[in-house]
């Protein structure tokens, strides 16, 4: 499927964003460099919002499911307060190793903590409540870890869901592939799911954000 958006309107939109600071154009730079996948990394735009629904939230603790080379998590680092802490859990060795580098080479490596391991894992140990988390890991797991993180949700914390969108390929009920369907069947449980409030937002490929219905 084509692009969603039209491209000089994504083009105008980025340039129309805050430059990043040195530190994150390094770790773009070489994520671009290093990695075919380098998609995967969250980027300019989106990289300044979780930064500001971080700092509008006055989200003291983050949660963060999938590292990849550590952008989102020092994208949103920049958003904490003070004394504020990131932690993030990434699966891939290889993927940790890179993200603990950029962190060490940034000024926001006291406030994150890499998890190496499976995320259900980490889940299952980590106490809440976390004021915001955001989820960008394997897709066919996201339903898994938004009913993991659900009880952990601080009472007017957040979660972001990145993809949602998956390239338009949730829009097609016929396409079969095994992320376009989660994250289809995600969606539709989330729009309808009475605990939650969730607006779907076509911020690059699909943000979803929610919080916890009114009691």
């Amino acid at each position: 499927m084509g692009l969603l958006i039209d491209p000089a309107v994504d083009a105008y939109a980025e340039s129309h964003t805050t430059e990043l600071p040195a530190h994150l154009v390094a770790v773009d730079e070489s994520t671009r460099t290093n990695f075919p996948m380098w998609g995967m990394m969250v980027g300019r735009q989106e990289g300044r919002f979780l930064e500001l629904m971080v700092y509008a939230a006055s989200a003291a603790r983050v949660l963060e499911i999938g590292t990849f080379t550590g952008f989102s998590s020092l994208a949103m680092a920049a958003g904490l307060p003070p004394g504020g802490t990131i932690t993030t859990l990434e699966v891939d060795p290889h993927h940790a190793a890179i993200a603990r580098a950029n962190i060490a080479a940034s000024p926001h490596a006291a406030s994150i903590e890499i998890v190496e391991e499976p995320a259900l894992d980490s889940l299952t140990r980590l106490e809440g409540p976390f004021d915001l988390v955001f989820i960008d890991a394997d897709k066919p797991g996201y339903d898994a870890y938004f009913e993991a993180v659900l009880p952990k949700l601080a009472e007017r914390g957040v979660i972001l869901a990145d993809n949602t969108l998956f390239h338009g390929g949730v829009l097609d009920d016929a396409n079969d592939e095994a992320n376009a369907t989660a994250l289809r069947a995600f969606n539709n449980k989330l729009a309808a799911d009475p605990r939650v409030v969730c607006a779907l937002t076509t911020i690059r490929d699909g943000v979803t954000i929610i919080r916890r219905a009114d009691d």
